[in-house]
């Protein structure tokens, strides 16, 4: 395991983890108790629209460079 390619990660992780807290804390301002299973679909939304989101504005991670397998 490259340890500095998970380094790399690590503010995307955190970034992540903050874009689901954000949008849940939000969901629960406007719409209320909504139920576990709305809140998990919004949490795997969000995770799996992250990378899309993060290659769109052009700030992802080398790690996540196709061309740099090892």
């Amino acid at each position: 395991m490259n340890v500095e390619r998970q380094l790399g990660l690590v503010p995307h992780y955190v970034a992540n983890l903050l874009i689901v807290l954000l949008v849940i804390g939000a969901l629960r301002a406007v719409a209320g108790d909504v139920g576990i299973v709305v809140e998990l679909v919004v949490v795997v939304a969000v995770v799996l629209a992250y990378p899309t989101l993060v290659r769109w504005l052009g700030v992802e991670p080398s790690a996540w460079d196709d061309s740099e397998k090892n």
